[in-house]
């Protein structure tokens, strides 16, 4: 499993990218591993990414960056994959990505941190809990309250299908991961509804062609399972679309610039397009 810092050269100082452009970034990825030789990286499903980091200001339009340089934390269990998107990357000298241009210039690797049965998270993207709903109907956007049962089951239904996809357990281990449960910090749930703003929206997602919409999550929580499904989930993602970029956890509390270290790959020459997502 790796965890990756990918960290760009901002071309254009106060660019523009709309609040939430997971799916420009989602886009981006598929296409940079599309075009394998081998039919196995663009099958992957277990990887996750956060949003474009970097300092910010809300305008009407959507983030404008100011920041020298931003940040795009990418994980997955395969190192292999990474790889390959990494390369892949790093093959363009320019990418736009809405309104920024953006120069790759290094990769640095979180080191992982040590797994127990509690551990606390912030989100780094919105945690969608549930795609499904009234059978074959796609797209719920219910709204469930995070400190209920409710919530936590529908995560740990997810989280254990795509653990059982992954081949990395035996069913003896999956059998032995019941132990699960979210706690919302209910202090910041109490501060955000006060102050009369939302830590649940609505999301437009793309799937298969067609728009789908979810209902996306982002607050720190404490986790309660097997250092194993915590691992897991520190690295593909928690919840339901992580390959479109939602659910992407870290650690509360920590700096994780003091927890990586200088990642070394073999970079091609700059292709004479420059892609663009918008």
């Amino acid at each position: 499993m790796l965890r990756t810092r990918i960290i760009f050269k901002l071309r254009n100082k106060g660019g523009l990218l709309p609040f939430h452009h997971q799916h420009l970034l989602a886009t981006m990825i598929k296409d940079l591993t599309s075009g394998s030789a081998d039919s196995y990286y663009p099958a992957c499903e277990f990887y996750n990414f956060s949003g474009i980091k970097g300092q910010t200001k809300v305008s009407r339009n959507g983030l404008q960056y100011f920041s020298s340089r931003v940040t795009l934390v990418f994980a997955c269990i395969d190192r292999q994959f990474t790889d390959y998107f990494l390369q892949q990357l790093f093959s363009n000298q320019f990418i736009e990505v809405g309104g920024l241009i953006l120069s790759p210039e290094m990769v640095e690797r979180e080191h992982a941190p040590e797994f127990s049965e509690e551990m606390k998270y912030i989100c780094l993207s919105p945690l969608v809990c549930t795609m499904q709903a009234n059978g074959d109907e796609i797209g719920s956007k219910e709204f469930i309250m995070p400190d209920t049962d409710q919530f936590s089951d529908a995560l740990y239904e997810s989280t254990m299908n795509r653990i059982e996809r992954s081949g990395l357990y035996t069913p003896e281990q999956i059998a032995s991961f019941f132990k699960f449960q979210i706690v919302p910090d209910q202090y910041y749930l109490s501060k955000i509804t006060k102050e009369s703003k939302k830590f649940a929206r609505i999301y437009t997602l793309p799937n298969h062609h067609k728009k789908t919409e979810v209902r996306g999550y982002t607050m720190p929580f404490v986790l309660y399972a097997d250092p194993k499904v915590q691992e897991f989930v520190f690295f593909c993602g928690l919840g339901e679309a992580t390959t479109a970029g939602y659910g992407m956890l870290d650690l509360a509390n920590t700096d994780p610039t003091l927890r990586s270290m200088p990642y070394e790959l073999n970079c091609k020459l700059p292709p004479k397009v420059i892609p663009s997502y918008r």
